[in-house]
């Protein structure tokens, strides 16, 4: 007979709210560092973005809800809308981010680094729609989640 073991969670995994909040700083350093991304990042923003960052990408890895406290998938995606992003910004970040991951000593685990790849090119490919002039975000919207496997689909409700 199989027993079959429980992988922690990738939060867990990397060390949980401090790991998330050097991702933060990292990749929010990589970003000012590249001549496309550092106009949209070198202006002046919420004086704890990087603890809220942190916070968004602890909870879509199975961290705690924080972000959700403070207006949750919505809210992020409203905090990007209509502002005219540069076509390149998508892959600019993710590139940034992959990068990033390295710079905050996450572990060099191919398994994890394909997961949270996957994470972000879905993430910056769903900012990206959101981002031309005059659109405005969804209201509502549940957080993300992903596991090892991906995208955690909510079951639908039976009621």
């Amino acid at each position: 007979m199989k027993v079959m073991v429980e992988r922690a969670s990738i939060y867990d995994y990397v060390g949980g709210d401090d790991a998330f909040l050097a991702l933060a700083r990292a990749l929010n350093d990589r970003c000012l560092a590249d001549p496309v991304l550092n106009h949209p990042f070198s202006r002046p923003g919420h004086p704890q973005h990087l603890e809220r960052l942190a916070a968004y990408l602890a909870e879509v890895f199975g961290g705690p809800p924080a972000y959700s406290e403070l207006g949750g998938h919505s809210a992020m995606l409203e905090q990007h809308a209509g502002t005219g992003a540069d076509d390149e910004l998508p892959a600019r970040f993710l590139a940034c981010f992959d990068l990033a991951l390295d710079d905050a000593n996450f572990p060099d685990d191919a398994a994890l680094r394909q997961v949270l790849h996957d994470y972000m090119a879905w993430a910056t490919s769903e900012v990206n729609v959101y981002s031309p002039l005059g659109v405005s975000a969804p209201t509502g919207l549940a957080m993300p989640h992903w596991t090892w496997d991906g995208p955690v689909t909510p079951e639908a409700s039976s009621a």
